[in-house]
């Protein structure tokens, strides 16, 4: 408990910037909400640099490397220049332009001068960047995450999935297992949630391909989410506004392409978090999702009323051989 605690003061003292990028403010902005919540949450202090812009991670580095990197850098100076050194990006995608920027301008001083040509201020290569789910992993630590829990969600068996980019390439994220992750699972399993044993939890859902390929993108699909419920999964958690949304949106579809009838949830662990936190389901996007997780939130109890639960249920067994050796007894009674 003392060590939860300096942890907690650490964390406190701390701060970080916090950049969330396009997508988390249109499309996915359950995903910053509950990332933002959840921070709060666990005492993480965090600022978001002003004027920031696109990271462009998609469509530059496919055009120029040098012109990707200095849409990357320049928003990391604008952090450096705050006098933060570590952003929280959420958004996978975002998070890999920095860290590819940084590799980049740290591993080439020609590179470098290149990038910092094209910025009205030079980037110095002070920042690291990171996920959400490293923060929490790496620097809050798991007897903290556990430590808030409030609520428990009985029945709820979740499968972590990565998907592509957040922990791989692993000389550019330098974070977790590149072929077998852990830390979504354990992050969740401290917060008390059952998660599966899920083979496709790296595997690629297709969403990049979506309008072009589309055939294509249900197969991959179907194939991920088919292989979470065989894992016994009623629940998928991610971590990537694109994968949570083409795991989401496109359920419909993949059940007209693929002739299926699948309809499970798709939340952000740190939606997961929230539930257990106890925090406000609306507060953490969960009305925003495509397929309905009320059956999650209604199930949603106290983690005292599940320690009642457990007790009634452990006497209840308790008292069942009782009686049968009562029936066991009355019968050689009658036999004599």
């Amino acid at each position: 408990m003392k060590d939860i605690k300096i942890r907690l003061k650490n964390m406190a003292e701390r701060e970080y910037a916090y950049f969330s990028g396009c997508s988390l403010e249109g499309t996915a902005s359950e995903y910053d909400a509950s990332v933002r919540a959840v921070l709060k949450e666990l005492n993480v202090r965090f600022r978001e640099p002003d004027d920031w812009s696109c990271c462009g991670s998609t469509p530059a580095h496919t055009v120029d490397h040098v012109f990707a990197a200095a849409l990357a850098a320049r928003n990391l100076r604008l952090i450096e220049k705050i006098g933060l050194d570590t952003v929280i990006a959420p958004c996978p995608a975002c998070m890999t332009a920095f860290k590819k920027a940084q590799h980049s301008m740290t591993e080439s001083e020609i590179f470098k001068n290149k990038v910092n040509e094209l910025l009205d201020e030079p980037y110095n290569c002070g920042v690291e960047s990171k996920s959400a789910l490293q923060v929490l992993f790496e620097d809050v630590g798991l007897d903290a995450i556990a430590e808030r829990v409030t609520h428990a969600l009985p029945g709820l068996k979740v499968a972590p999935y990565y998907g592509c980019i957040l922990n791989r390439p692993p000389e550019i994220a330098k974070f977790d297992d590149p072929e077998n992750p852990i830390s979504m699972d354990k992050v969740l399993m401290a917060a008390g949630v059952e998660v599966t044993n899920f083979a496709f939890k790296l595997e690629c859902c297709g969403a990049a391909f979506g309008v072009a390929k589309r055939e294509m993108v249900n197969q991959l699909t179907y194939k991920v989410l088919s292989m979470a419920l065989d894992s016994g999964a009623n629940c998928i958690a991610v971590a990537c506004p694109l994968c949570q949304q083409n795991l989401d949106l496109r359920q419909e579809q993949v059940n007209k392409t693929m002739g299926s009838n699948l309809n499970i949830p798709i939340l952000y662990f740190t939606q997961i978090l929230g539930l257990v936190y106890g925090l406000p389901p609306r507060e953490i996007g969960i009305d925003k999702l495509v397929v309905s997780a009320d059956d999650i939130v209604y199930s949603r109890i106290t983690v005292e009323e599940m320690r009642k639960r457990a007790e009634l249920e452990a006497q209840a067994k308790a008292k069942k051989p009782e009686k049968k050796i009562a029936k066991e007894e009355v019968k050689t009674e009658e036999n004599e």
